[in-house]
This record gives C-alpha cells, sequence and structure tokens, in this order.
C-alpha cells in the first residue's frame, strides 16, 4: 500500500510529464524517489477525464518497470498515444483530471466452471484480465462501479475489450485474471 504523500507525489508526477511532453516536446528525467517504494515494479494506469468524460487511458498492467520510470511513460501515453482520442492539446492541459491506479500483480483466476467467476469477482475491488490466444482485454476495479455494472457485464465488456464476444468468458481456453488497484485523483 502507498501512503497518500506518495500518491499526491505520483499525481503531480504525472501531470507534470504530460505538461513537459505537451508544452516542451521533452520526456522528463525521472525524478529522484521520496521513497524505497516508489522505485519498485508495479503495474500502473494513468487515467484522463475532460468534463467527466474519458479523455484517456494507457497503462502496464505488470510489474515490469520501476513505477516512477514506468508512471512517465503512460502518463505521456495517456495524453497522445491513446488510439481511441485525438491527442491532448497544450488548450486542454487545464481542462483534464489526472487519476493514477497503482495495480496489485494479477493473479489467474482458477475455476472448475466458467460459472463459478461469478462468486470469485469482488465488484469495485477487483480488474479484470481476459486472454484468449491474441486476444487480451483489461479494465480497472473501478469502471463496473463508474457504469453501474454486474458482475456479469463486467466480465462481457472485458471480453469486448479483448476484441472478442461478450460472452467468452464462458468458452474453454480463456483466462480470466484478478487484479486489485490503489486508485489517486487530483
Amino acid at each position: 500500500m502507498l501512503t497518500q504523500t506518495e500518491g499526491d507525489f505520483l499525481l503531480k508526477l504525472a501531470r507534470t510529464a504530460i505538461e513537459t511532453y505537451i508544452l516542451e516536446g521533452q520526456v522528463l528525467n525521472v525524478p529522484e524517489s521520496p521513497s524505497a517504494t516508489l522505485e519498485e515494479n508495479m503495474g500502473v494506469f494513468v487515467t484522463l477525464h475532460e468534463n467527466g468524460e474519458l479523455r484517456g487511458c494507457i497503462g502496464y498492467p505488470e510489474p515490469v518497470k520501476p513505477l516512477l520510470n514506468a508512471l512517465i511513460e503512460v502518463a505521456i501515453g495517456a495524453a497522445t498515444g491513446d488510439p481511441r482520442f485525438a491527442p491532448l492539446n497544450s488548450h486542454e492541459l487545464k481542462k483534464i483530471h489526472v487519476e493514477v491506479s497503482v495495480l496489485t500483480p494479477p493473479e489467474l483466476i482458477v475455476t472448475d466452471k466458467p460459472l463459478e467467476y461469478l462468486e470469485k469477482i469482488n465488484l469495485g475491488l477487483d480488474g479484470l484480465i481476459i486472454e484468449r490466444g491474441i486476444f487480451r482485454g483489461l479494465l480497472l476495479p473501478q469502471v463496473p462501479v463508474e457504469w453501474g455494472w454486474d458482475k456479469e457485464e463486467f466480465l462481457a465488456n472485458t471480453c469486448l475489450k479483448a476484441g472478442m464476444s461478450p460472452d467468452c468468458w464462458l468458452q474453454e481456453g480463456v483466462k480470466i485474471y484478478s487484479f486489485q488497484s490503489q486508485i489517486f485523483n487530483e
């Protein structure tokens, strides 16, 4: 668990990385860390909202890089590389709201039958990754709460995010992982 002070540091770093990239065309250097925890490899997502609407979301679901390095990359990615949106421009910088989600490592959910997934998912606590072959989709824990989804809708929408049919979670060969996240908001 990160402290609120560490979370505030991550939020400022994400915003500074975005502003530096958009205004100066430069990738921010990784600053000195205020704690050893922030130097550990962790999964992280940066989500941007503008006027309450999603404006970008990019992240690393796996702990593949030190948190501060990963955060700078995904903050810039959320602002300029989310294929669902045009890159953020300088006029939007004051309008965006930054959210940082620091993830636990994903864990495979083991079941005997697909319907058991419904018993093993905790809405509002678990994020999901669904994969089959080359298809992979992820939804953060806050998404089903924001949309008012039940567990089946959460699974179906994660399947859709992976580019598969909404009932793919019932099919053989599909792997479903859960993870948790600690969320910090501006």
